[in-house]
């Protein structure tokens, strides 16, 4: 049992700055990806043995069940939440440095699948069968994600911009 212990704590020091810039890719915020990551890890930690015997990839495994956790964290969030008496003040929120960059705000309207699929292949560097992998899709799917949200984030980016002077790419 301690063998696997240090597997799994060797694993998370070597992995956990990827991990962190997936969830903030995922969520949108730093704070919101510590949250993600922690929790799938907990859960994961657990079984850490079983995740290593019925997967070949275990940072795939965590990948997949980390946008899972989001889908569904997202899910119940956007639910209206009603209450008795309208609060008093907003709270404070910390100021995101990405908060007013162009490129950021366009990823981060994007789709959760589109979102994951275009960090894993140009932030992350993984190839289109490891994204499939990753995400539990078929490459094509992978395919026509990223080809969507590229349209998306190029259509978002040249609005903002305008297109005077350049052409369209």
């Amino acid at each position: 049992m301690p063998g696997d212990l240090t597997d799994f704590g060797e694993f998370v020091e070597a992995s956990l700055p990827g991990l962190l810039r997936y969830g903030h890719a995922l969520t949108g915020n730093p704070h919101d990806a510590a949250d993600l990551v922690q929790t799938v890890l907990e859960k994961i930690g657990s079984r850490w043995t079983h995740v290593l015997q019925k997967t070949g990839d275990p940072l795939a495994y965590i990948r997949r069940s980390m946008a899972n956790a989001h889908i569904s964290r997202w899910r119940r969030l956007r639910r209206e939440n009603l209450v008795a008496d309208i609060p008093d003040a907003q709270p404070l929120r910390p100021v995101d440095p990405f908060e007013h960059e162009p490129l950021w705000q366009a990823l981060r309207g994007l789709p959760p699948r589109q979102r994951a699929v275009i960090v894993l292949r140009y932030y992350e560097g993984l190839s289109e069968a490891e994204i499939a992998e990753s995400l539990g899709v078929s490459p094509g799917t992978v395919k026509s994600q990223a080809s969507k949200a590229i349209a998306a984030l190029r259509t978002k980016l040249n609005r903002d911009e305008g297109t005077e002077g350049r052409e369209a790419v």
